[in-house]
């Protein structure tokens, strides 16, 4: 039986360590914004969100060695423990994924935060919770519509455009154009918290352009129900593997009721 993308892209992602990394950065970011998050001192939804996406930004650079965080040539995993480390909980020293320098880079489309491994690059978009197997594309930035415009694996829907005006359906074959000259298959990793049970969400797929309804991907997977293979950068301690067993998540505090009253997700990034 042919391989499907979905097998090809996530099985090398996976052997590469990239998924594990994507899962320590987003349960490192969601267990900080929820110690962090407090409706009695004014976080609303939109302080939820923009927390959650900054700290899961800083957390993929961190483990991914980008940006700041980036290894001079020559350096060993070791240089610069400090700053890589600075304001992490004591488990997530203890379970960052040792990956190697250079495997995943910067790979920024247009002002949405994006990282490539090899030819592959996958951007962020957030979404309420339990709602990422419908996010409704046409209405996120351009760039994502750009991403969801991109062709599928298989052909796409005769009926996709059916219920487009004239207007909107010329404007969607632009940005169809467009899409196509993109500088790397680009995927999306999506994410969502919920404050009041403190579920978090993460999946990485294809998505699909669902102006008239329909699916929002093409395939995804949830990366939380596969258990990670542990790490660890710090000194005297080695690297403990952690084979089948699943990394537990970092203790988080627990609020009063009172504060568990609203459910809050952040906006699309």
């Amino acid at each position: 039986m042919p391989v499907s993308e979905q097998q090809d892209v996530i099985g090398d992602l996976e052997s590469a360590g990239v998924l594990g990394g994507l899962r320590w950065a987003y349960r490192s970011a969601a267990t900080r914004t929820l110690e962090a998050y407090s409706e009695a001192d004014g976080h609303d939804a939109a302080w939820l969100g923009n927390t959650r996406f900054t700290l899961f930004r800083d957390r993929l650079d961190r483990v991914f060695g980008c940006g700041r965080y980036v290894l001079l040539p020559g350096s060993d995993a070791t240089a610069n423990l400090d700053l890589l480390y600075a304001e992490l909980s004591e488990a997530d020293r203890r379970t960052m994924p040792h990956l190697t320098p250079g495997l995943v880079r910067r790979a920024d489309l247009n002002a949405s935060p994006g990282w490539a491994c090899g030819r592959r690059r996958f951007l962020l978009a957030s979404g309420g919770p339990g709602k990422l197997d419908r996010l409704p594309w046409p209405q996120a930035s351009p760039t994502k519509q750009r991403v969801a415009l991109q062709p599928g694996p298989r052909p796409p829907q005769a009926s996709l455009f059916d219920d487009l005006q004239d207007d909107e359906f010329h404007g969607l074959m632009a940005l169809v154009t467009h899409a196509r000259t993109l500088d790397l298959e680009t995927f999306v990793v999506a994410h969502a918290l919920d404050p009041v049970s403190e579920n978090t969400e993460l999946v990485f797929g294809r998505p699909r352009l669902n102006s008239g309804g329909g699916a929002a991907w093409y395939w995804q997977v949830d990366l939380l129900t596969v258990p990670s293979a542990g790490g660890g950068r710090e000194f005297g301690g080695g690297t403990e593997r952690r084979g089948s067993d699943p990394v537990p998540d970092a203790p988080v505090r627990l609020r009063p009721a009172a504060e568990q009253r609203r459910r809050l997700a952040g906006g699309d990034r």
